[in-house]
């Protein structure tokens, strides 16, 4: 299914890696014991959120480009910070060259990703960068709590 173009595909991965730059400003500003360590109520360590997104924006976009359908892992155990901004950073550069992978015709086929979701390529796009802002936003409430001030949200470079 073909529409009229909204945003062109360079236009969505610019937008999805400006979050992505964003999101590794707020792992910054954490100290990094903090960044470990510190939680409000029974959310987790700003450090496993990022290393969920880590373990599912390469692998599921990789997944993607491949059609492969293998479950979702979280097996990665990154011990400090720069480990975490290492490894993101790594992602972002997999990010540019397997999105530039995919056709644009492809972006309305349908893909099961991590063999569960189920629906089309552009929708598992747009879960990366949606689920990305969401724990984004609690690395803000946690950075705030800290008496730190974060990064402004509209300052995506």
């Amino acid at each position: 299914m073909k529409t009229n173009e909204i945003i062109s595909k360079e236009e969505l991965l610019k937008h999805w890696q400006g979050h992505r730059s964003l999101t590794r400003r707020v792992i910054e500003a954490f100290p990094e014991k903090d960044l470990f360590e510190f939680k409000v109520g029974p959310m987790r360590p700003f450090s496993l959120m990022a290393q969920e997104l880590i373990s599912i924006a390469g692998p599921g976009l990789k997944g993607i480009v491949n059609r492969v359908e293998e479950p979702y892992s979280e097996k990665i155990d990154l011990k400090t910070k720069q480990e975490i901004l290492d490894e993101w950073d790594k992602v972002t550069r997999d990010i540019d060259v397997y999105f530039n992978m995919i056709k644009e015709e492809d972006f309305h086929d349908t893909f099961n990703l991590f063999g569960e979701y189920k629906s089309p390529v552009y929708e598992n796009l747009l879960y990366f960068i949606d689920n990305e802002i969401h724990h984004r936003g609690q690395g803000y409430v946690y950075l705030r709590a800290l008496g730190i001030q974060p990064p402004p949200f509209w300052e995506r470079y």
